[in-house]
């Protein structure tokens, strides 16, 4: 294997050249797909970035291998093994990584992140990532004399701001693609985005502001679920005129309303929060379980999922909870969320109350393991994570079957409330966001709701109501912000904040 002495200099430019050829194909495919590059002006700006890229990447390995030794070559060799993970999911999911895709990342947990593990994948992580770090440790960087290392970064640095003024004409196309620009071009996208990620996360996880205090106008015993989807599409639901019947159990239900919705995000962390906040905000007011929970209402959260804001309630149970009271063959599906589901809540001594379950029927790419066998509706199905090597029509049986199994789920929770015939109950089902499945050759979630396909917002909200209860306004489109006031108009609850404008019932 490659062994020696190179200037320092020299490997720079090397290493620059191979992330260039490894690493930046996905941005150069964008750029030329997007410019003219038949016109002068496009030339010129396909080429000036080109180099750019090259100068860049030179002079922040020239000063790593320069001025930090061993931890330069770490770093770099850290570099190159990530950004051939990351070329891997851009390849394979169409994804960009963005400030919201590092969130998603960043917040997975192993079970979810495991689904994504393919042979593909580690081909590339080996080819790309850990070859290039082995073939690094066996050359001896020479350092230049310190006059020529000022020269050779000045020099760099003045060949970067020349082609930036150059090209000020393509400014405005720059700054208008800027997103996918940033989120194509490695190893700089997720290092920059995961800073922010991080500057805003500590932003965000400062004290959480309290809402004016509610209060509960009866007693009236009421009860809201709120289900919280993952990845539910409106597009796939036959309540919307889907031509498959993915909802067989819901379509023969009486007072079932399917309602209109677009996402606020096209990622789960600010999906759910959106559908836990009084309104559209970056500020870390106080969400809905919590705000109820300290205005006297009981409140349960269920999850298979994760995601959620910072939650200051009493009853918070997992999976790993939930298991004990789980008893049957489909502990392992989001059934568990239903375990002792009617017990729970006659156990309540409290007027009102929320349960939340936080699902993650639909979550890629493994939809054929998110639902038991007896619900292997349509077939073939994708049973590769590798989702572009599955047929169009494979892709979707998956992706319909989780349908198809939310429609089960749904209307268990449904059969339950129709039980507790003391209560006024109502059941919301919201999704966090939609999912793309291969159309435009995009597949899954998360890329910037300015370029995000409608697949990924357009989500399916269901409403059902208790006889005699509460009736539904006539609602045409609504949105995750109107659950909030939803709920405390159903549960009876005044409050300061409430807006009437936001609420769906009558």
């Amino acid at each position: 294997m490659l062994k020696g002495r190179l200037p320092a200099a020299r490997l720079a430019a090397l290493l620059s050249l191979a992330n260039c050829v490894f690493f930046h194909f996905p941005f150069f495919c964008f750029v030329v797909g997007n410019l003219n590059y038949a016109a002068l002006s496009g030339i010129l700006t396909i080429a000036s970035l080109i180099v750019l890229m090259l100068v860049l990447d030179f002079l922040v390995f020239y000063l790593l291998l320069y001025l930090t030794g061993i931890f330069g070559r770490i770093l770099i060799s850290l570099f190159f093994a990530v950004s051939a993970a990351a070329l891997y999911f851009i390849n394979a999911y169409s994804v960009i990584i963005d400030e919201s895709m590092i969130g998603n990342i960043l917040n997975t947990n192993y079970a979810e992140s495991s689904a994504y593990f393919s042979l593909r994948m580690v081909l590339y992580v080996l080819v790309l990532g850990i070859v290039p770090a082995v073939a690094l440790f066996r050359i001896k960087a020479v350092k230049e004399p310190l006059k020529r290392f000022a020269l050779l970064c000045g020099g760099s640095l003045l060949i970067a701001l020349a082609l930036v003024f150059v090209n000020s004409s393509s400014w405005l196309w720059i700054d208008k693609n800027s997103k996918k620009l940033g989120g194509l071009a490695m190893p700089w996208s997720y290092a920059v985005n995961t800073s922010l990620f991080y500057a805003h996360q500590y932003k965000k996880n400062q004290k959480e502001i309290l809402l004016p205090d509610a209060h509960i106008r009866d007693k009236k015993k009421s009860i809201v679920v709120l289900v919280i989807g993952e990845s539910a599409r409106k597009a796939n639901f036959s309540l919307y005129g889907y031509g498959k019947n993915t909802n067989p159990l819901l379509g023969a239900t009486e007072n079932v309303h399917p309602l209109s919705a677009v996402s606020a995000a096209t990622y789960t962390t600010a999906g759910v929060k959106a559908i836990l906040d009084y309104k559209k905000t970056d500020e870390l007011y106080e969400i809905l379980p919590n705000y109820l929970f300290r205005n006297n209402v009981e409140v349960i959260w269920r999850t298979s999922n994760w995601g959620e804001p910072p939650l200051h309630i009493k009853n918070y149970q997992d999976r790993k909870y939930l298991s004990k009271a789980c008893k049957g063959g489909n502990c392992g599906y989001d059934e568990i969320l239903l375990a002792l589901f009617k017990e729970q809540i006659l156990a309540s001594t409290k007027d009102k109350i929320l349960l939340v379950l936080h699902t993650s029927t639909s979550h890629g790419p493994s939809y054929s393991t998110k639902y038991p066998a007896g619900f292997e509706k349509f077939s073939p199905v994708c049973r590769s994570v590798e989702l572009a090597d599955c047929s169009t029509q494979e892709l979707m049986n998956s992706y319909d079957n989780t349908i198809v199994y939310t429609d089960y789920l749904l209307s268990r929770v449904i059969a339950d409330l129709k039980e507790l015939r003391e209560f006024d109950s109502t059941m919301i089902f919201v999704s966090d966001h939609g999912e793309s499945l291969g159309e435009n050759n995009l597949y899954m979630h998360g890329l910037p709701m300015g370029i995000a396909p409608r697949e990924q917002f357009e989500i399916p909200f269901i409403v059902w109501v208790s006889p005699g209860s509460k009736k539904l306004k006539a609602n045409k489109t609504v949105s995750q912000y109107h659950v909030f006031h939803s709920v405390l108009k159903f549960l009876d609850i005044e409050s300061p904040i409430y807006d009437e404008k936001m609420n769906i019932y009558q």
